[in-house]
């Protein structure tokens, strides 16, 4: 028997009206649980009445990003995990480069960072376990020796560093420590991942890996150019520490000013007038200027000139521990107009003078807290100098003790947010702010092309073209 017309769609009807009467059973209940009812005007109406997020959420199971698990607030170490999981914890030094370079001539293949566990305070393993998200490799390279004194041409006695003209074997050595870095990075590529921005950092540790980042520890590395400071950014490093344990064209070092530990009576020259133009085109780039190492009225006059925030990759505070590696209160405060931070070292010597092999990751904390009291807690990071020596504070031995010192610093007092600013967001927030001033910069200006005023160029040739002709000389009437 056929069907009458009209007899199917009208048999759908019910199935059609349940379907109706349940979606709008949906929206009333997200009506009335809706804070849109308790007259909160602040928000956009239309997020309550179709608060999508919410309904994705519930219809994937998955939580809000920003809901944190309930912890015992004295649990001090599952909320120093939990800062670690969230916000990534960032090193602003490691020397373990220079491990690849002193003991296997920068020859990885051989060995296998990963499982093979290693005496030096740092392998992959170990940041697994130190739950890290950021490291900034050192490229280290010797500082050539102290000033030594040469008579000049004119008779006058002048001082100089050895081999600042000569081929510059430090520039070499520069460029095989970036290569084995770069190398060992890609050798990991599941653990490790080169990164050359702060963006590159957080997706780095969402994918749970270590972002690794290239340093430089001495403006003798670039060979006194700014030219070559171009091409090793260009390179991928993103800070470079002005001077290291030597003075050179661009500044004063600490050494020269300090004896180790104890103030003398030496001079501070600070900056010179090269440096002053090292400092501006490294502003320029959007590179970092790293201040440990250099004397304080380098520390100074650097901070009086530079348009970009500064960091100190690993130095603490002078007041806690007067050495000479550590920052005058005068300095940290001018942190608080320019935006930088210092990064606190776990360097023994630096963190109790007279009796370093008593120093503790307490020492540490009291570093973080001073330079958080004077500065700000804007300003504060964290550069261990792992692998740079063997003097490290006891209860911070090697990198997977980073959880152990974050929950020190939560008995302690200090709050989950001043954590998170300390391991990794200071350090993110500056260097953004870096690149922004370098985008400003790079507008205004062209690269700059001044040379150190004692550099020697070779002699012409005389067999190849002039650029112009000679200017000819009027005769004169």
């Amino acid at each position: 028997m056929a069907n009458r017309p009209g007899s199917s769609s009208s048999s759908q009807w019910p199935i059609l009206s349940l379907v109706i009467a349940l979606f709008g059973g949906i929206i009333a209940f997200l009506f009335i649980n809706n804070p849109f009812f308790q007259l909160n005007q602040d928000r956009d109406p239309i997020q309550y009445i179709i608060p999508w997020n919410k309904i994705s959420s519930l219809l994937s199971g998955q939580q809000k990003e920003n809901e944190e698990e309930a912890i015992d607030p004295t649990d001090y170490v599952a909320r120093a995990r939990r800062i670690l999981r969230t916000t990534p914890l960032i090193d602003g030094h490691n020397d373990f480069p220079f491990l690849l370079r002193q003991q296997l001539k920068n020859r990885i293949y051989d060995h296998d960072f990963e499982d093979e566990r290693l005496a030096a305070h740092t392998d992959l393993r170990k940041m697994r376990e130190g739950l890290m998200g950021g490291q900034f490799w050192s490229v280290y390279v010797p500082c050539p020796e102290d000033l030594v004194p040469k008579t000049g041409d004119d008779g006058d006695e002048k001082k100089f560093v050895p081999g600042l003209n000569e081929p510059n074997w430090a520039v070499r050595d520069t460029l095989e420590q970036i290569d084995v870095t770069k190398r060992l990075v890609a050798q990991y590529s599941h653990l490790l991942e080169l990164c050359t921005d702060p963006h590159c950092i957080r997706a780095a540790h969402k994918a749970g890996k270590v972002a690794s980042m290239i340093g430089i520890e001495g403006g003798h590395q670039t060979g006194n150019s700014l030219g070559a400071l171009r091409q090793l950014f260009d390179l991928g490093a993103r800070y470079v520490t002005l001077t290291h344990n030597c003075d050179n064209a661009f500044g004063t070092a600490w050494t020269t000013t300090f004896n180790k530990t104890t103030a003398s009576s030496h001079e501070d020259p600070g900056l010179t007038p090269f440096g002053r133009h090292f400092v501006r085109e490294m502003n320029r780039l959007g590179m970092m200027v790293d201040l440990a190492h250099v004397s304080p009225n380098t520390m100074r006059d650097v901070l009086a000139i530079s348009r970009a925030p500064v960091i100190f990759s690993h130095s603490g505070a002078y007041s806690v521990q007067p050495h000479g590696r550590n920052v005058p209160d005068d300095v940290l405060r001018s942190l608080r107009t320019n935006g930088g931070i210092v990064m606190v070292p776990f360097v023994s010597p630096f963190l109790n003078i007279e009796h370093p092999e008593e120093a503790t990751v307490e020492d540490v904390v009291d570093h973080i807290l001073w330079i958080a009291d004077v500065a700000g807690w804007e300003h504060v990071g964290l550069g261990s100098d792992f692998d740079g020596t063997v003097n490290v504070a006891k209860g911070i031995d090697d990198v997977t003790q980073w959880p152990n010192l974050i929950a020190r610093l939560l008995v302690r007092g200090v709050s989950d947010e001043h954590a998170r600013m300390l391991v990794g967001e200071n350090l993110l927030r500056m260097w953004t702010q870096v690149e922004e001033v370098a985008k400003t910069i790079q507008k205004e200006e062209w690269p700059d092309e001044a040379f150190w005023e004692d550099r020697l160029w070779e002699p012409e040739y005389p067999g190849v073209p002039r650029l112009f002709p000679p200017v000819q000389q009027k005769e004169e009437v």
